[in-house]
């Protein structure tokens, strides 16, 4: 089950062929009201939030109400997907893992710490991989890359809504759902990442308390391993599941 970063639409199929080479079936969840950059277009519109596909921002669209915050539509897609994908043909719901990188892996790491306390499948593993939108509070202050800044925009102007703005944020921040986390995890951290400060993937790693375990990229940034880890998570899920 793969969900995908910020500002990424689905895409094409040539571009989701690593899972299905290895043996795996895959299904991409197109992140709602994205329109896509960076060559992966998207086509879902967002009924609730009143807008067809557009390019970011959306960390504060719906900011000031927990129930209208963009990312509880998406994270609620995330586990809706999970039964879409529990109920293919020739998928074992058995063995389902969520994956994804930077917001991907916010979804990611979301979709599994609560699925594993609501009804109908729960993820058999989840690969996290520099999970935006995690210890968001700490991201703020100490990066200011994008997307985070698109809160340090709307606050320098709402100078007043600081407490309001992290209240909501803190229903919806990867530390605070990690605590949830009870199936087996494989995270990913660069340590030069100046998007995802590394300290705040640490934050939620350390808070997961079910089986893990992390992969440190040095000199890496954003991108983090890449591909290689990508190699990582296929040795991680063949060792889980045999």
């Amino acid at each position: 089950m793969q969900y995908l970063g910020y500002g990424s639409g689905r895409g094409y199929p040539h571009d989701h062929t690593v899972w299905p080479a290895a043996g795996f079936a895959v299904l991409v969840m197109d992140t709602r009201g994205v329109s896509g950059t960076g060559g992966m277009p998207g086509v879902t519109p967002d009924p609730h939030g009143g807008s067809g596909p557009q390019v970011p921002g959306f960390v504060t669209a719906g900011i000031h109400d927990p129930e209208r915050y963009y990312h509880r539509r998406v994270f609620t897609d995330a586990v809706r997907a999970l039964h879409a994908a529990a109920a293919a043909p020739g998928v074992d719901p058995a063995r389902i893992a969520v994956a994804g990188g930077s917001q991907g892996g916010a979804i990611a790491q979301a979709a599994a710490a609560l699925h594993a306390h609501l009804p109908g499948p729960t993820p058999a593993a989840a690969l996290i991989d520099v999970p935006f939108l995690t210890h968001v509070r700490r991201a703020v202050d100490i990066t200011d890359s994008e997307p985070y800044r698109e809160l340090v925009r709307y606050l320098s102007t709402r100078r007043h809504d600081v407490d309001e703005v992290f209240a909501t944020l803190s229903y919806f921040d990867g530390l605070n759902l990690a605590s949830y986390g009870s199936v087996p995890a494989l995270y990913s951290v660069a340590l030069r990442d100046p998007v995802c400060p590394p300290s705040t993937v640490f934050a939620a790693y350390h808070a997961w308390p079910g089986p893990k375990e992390i992969r440190v990229w040095p000199f890496n940034q954003h991108e983090g391993g890449g591909t290689e880890q990508r190699g990582e998570q296929l040795r991680y899920l063949r060792d889980l599941w045999g």
